[in-house]
């Protein structure tokens, strides 16, 4: 005799309800499950990451979404009534090799050496 047959007879004599309580708790344990093992994770690494742009200064080295990897020359913030404003629409002069290329600080993808200057 398989040890799961008790169960369904168990499950066959439970007196007839309404299974919409279970199935509500059912939907309920799935999306926190959802939440913690896939939306909190990716929230964290998003706020750490927009963090790491927003403490960026001249003379780190970066790594560009496109692959460049260059050293900050300058920050240009984005002035809102005449107040600089640290967004990520800021523009970034970068050196890398012989010429000067301007990204984002959104297109930033990685700090690979920072420095102890403050900008």
């Amino acid at each position: 005799m398989s040890p799961i047959l008790p169960l369904f007879a168990q499950a066959a004599a439970a007196p007839a309800g309404s299974p919409w309580p279970q199935i509500i708790l059912q939907i309920g344990l799935i999306v926190m499950i959802f939440y913690f093992l896939m939306i909190r994770p990716q929230q964290k690494q998003r706020r750490e990451q927009e963090n790491q742009l927003f403490s960026l200064k001249k003379g780190d080295e970066v790594v560009t979404v496109g692959g460049l990897i260059g050293e900050i020359q300058r920050i240009k913030e984005v002035q809102k009534e005449g107040i600089p404003v640290k967004t990520l629409d800021d523009r970034i002069t970068l050196k890398t090799g012989e010429s000067t290329v301007v990204i984002q600080r959104g297109r930033v993808h990685q700090v690979l050496k920072s420095s102890g200057i403050d900008a």
